[in-house]
C-alpha cells in the first residue's frame, strides 16, 4: 500500500527543487547590477585543467557596476581574460597588472523588457514542472486506491497536494516579481 506522507514528500521535494532551479537560474541573468555569478559558468586553464574561474581568483563586487577579479597566480591574467573574452557574458575585462575589473554597462529599456520576457519564460518552465509534479502525485495517489488506500485519505491526501502546489506557486511568483524589479530598476 502506498505510504501517503512520503508521497506527498516527494512532490515536494520536486516542487522545491524546481523553485530552486529557477532562482539559481535567474541568479545568472545580469539585470544591469555587478553580479559574481554571471561568472559562474566560467571555466579557466589551470595548469592543464579546467577550473572554475573562482578556484583561481578572489570575485569581488566593490561597486554596483564593477567586478573585480584578482588573480592568486599572476601568470594566469591572459588566461582569464580570455575565458572571458570567450564566454557569453558579452564584458570586455580590463587588466591594470594588479586586478580584472568588468565594468557592466546599464541596460537599456529594450535590453531590459528582453530580460524580463527571459525571467517569465523561466518562471513558466517552473511552474510546468510544478505541475507535472502535482500531477505524478495525484496519479500515485489514485494508484493507491486500487492497491487499498481509502478514498477519504485519498482526497485528503490530494488536498493537501494542492496546497503545497499552491505555495511553491506564490514562491515562484515572489522571486520572479523580485528579479523582475530587479531588472527594470534603473
Amino acid at each position: 500500500m502506498i505510504d501517503v506522507k512520503v508521497c506527498l514528500a516527494e512532490q515536494e521535494e520536486k516542487m522545491e527543487m524546481a523553485a530552486l532551479h529557477l532562482e539559481d537560474t535567474l541568479s545568472h541573468i545580469r539585470a544591469g547590477k555587478a553580479n559574481v555569478h554571471i561568472l559562474d559558468g566560467i571555466k579557466v586553464n589551470s595548469y592543464g585543467s579546467l577550473v572554475p574561474l573562482n578556484n583561481v581568483s578572489a570575485i569581488t563586487t566593490p561597486d554596483q557596476r564593477t567586478i573585480a577579479i584578482k588573480p592568486w597566480d599572476k601568470s594566469m591574467f591572459s588566461v582569464i581574460e580570455k575565458a572571458i573574452i570567450d564566454s557569453n557574458v558579452g564584458i570586455m575585462p580590463e587588466n591594470n597588472g594588479e586586478v580584472i575589473r568588468l565594468a557592466i554597462p546599464p541596460l537599456t529599456q529594450e535590453r531590459r523588457k528582453e530580460l524580463a520576457k527571459k525571467c517569465a519564460k523561466e518562471g513558466e518552465s517552473a511552474r510546468i514542472a510544478i505541475r507535472n509534479a502535482r500531477r505524478d502525485g495525484i496519479e500515485k495517489l489514485k494508484k493507491g486506491i486500487k492497491d487499498g488506500l481509502s478514498e477519504d485519505v485519498e482526497k485528503d491526501a490530494e488536498a493537501d497536494l494542492q496546497k503545497i502546489h499552491d505555495k511553491i506557486m506564490k514562491k515562484i511568483d515572489k522571486i520572479l516579481a523580485e528579479k523582475e524589479k530587479e531588472i527594470m530598476t534603473v
